[in-house]
């Protein structure tokens, strides 16, 4: 019995060590760029200086704290061609191309600034064009690193380009959805927290363990 419950809580102790590495991992507040698949968004395999957009396609600028791609947000609201450039006729020569600008939360804004609201637009351009003159044609100024990397758009923010972020990692869609009973129970009201009060089982735990061993060798 003391050995199944050793294991338990050495199995919570764990978890709770992953969590606590979790909630102070690090991420890059930046632009992301997005490929419209259907009714998707697809992490964009090239950068918007090199992709070259067709006519009739959808593409996507998000500025957000994210680990890494695979966790990035994505562009928020509708994304529809015939929507945004309904008002753009088409033109010989030329290409039409949506853009979908999302400036992201306060949440993720640098110190000292305010994300302006989200906006869709439609560039026509060029047919060679690619997607970083289709946005400069809409949205300027815009703003690059010396390597190339997309700081700001339409002069958002006015400051920094791809800075380390160190906090709490953002919440998962199940976390978001925790009561407000677990989230004040989780709260740190002055108590030990849970990490310390795991902890603590665990060494009270190997101490009876040991007793216990120490018993049965004295009795045999």
């Amino acid at each position: 019995m003391i050995r199944r419950a050793l294991a338990t809580l050495l199995a919570a102790l764990v978890l709770l060590t992953g969590a606590a590495q979790a909630a102070q991992a690090t991420g890059y507040r930046y632009w992301s760029f997005w490929d419209r698949d259907g009714d998707t968004w697809a992490y964009a395999t090239q950068g918007p200086s090199t992709a070259r957009p067709s006519d009739g396609d959808v593409q996507g600028f998000r500025f957000a704290v994210s680990e890494d791609s695979k966790d990035a947000a994505q562009p928020r609201g509708a994304a529809v061609f015939e929507v945004i450039c309904a008002r753009t006729a088409a033109q010989d020569g030329r290409k039409r191309v949506a853009l979908v600008i999302d400036f992201g939360t306060a949440a993720d804004a640098p110190s000292g600034e305010t994300p302006p609201a989200r906006r869709t637009v439609c560039a026509r351009v060029g047919e060679d064009a690619t997607a970083a003159e289709a946005l400069a044609a809409v949205a300027e100024p815009l703003r690059y690193d010396t390597n190339a990397l997309l700081c700001a758009i339409a002069d958002y923010p006015e400051k920094g380009c791809g800075e380390q972020v160190s906090g709490a990692r953002k919440p998962t869609a199940a976390e978001e959805s925790t009561t407000t009973e677990d989230q004040n129970a989780d709260s740190d009201d002055g108590g030990p927290s849970l990490g310390l009060v795991a902890g603590i089982a665990v060494v009270t735990v190997l101490g009876a363990a040991g007793l216990w061993q120490a018993r049965r060798r004295r009795d045999g």
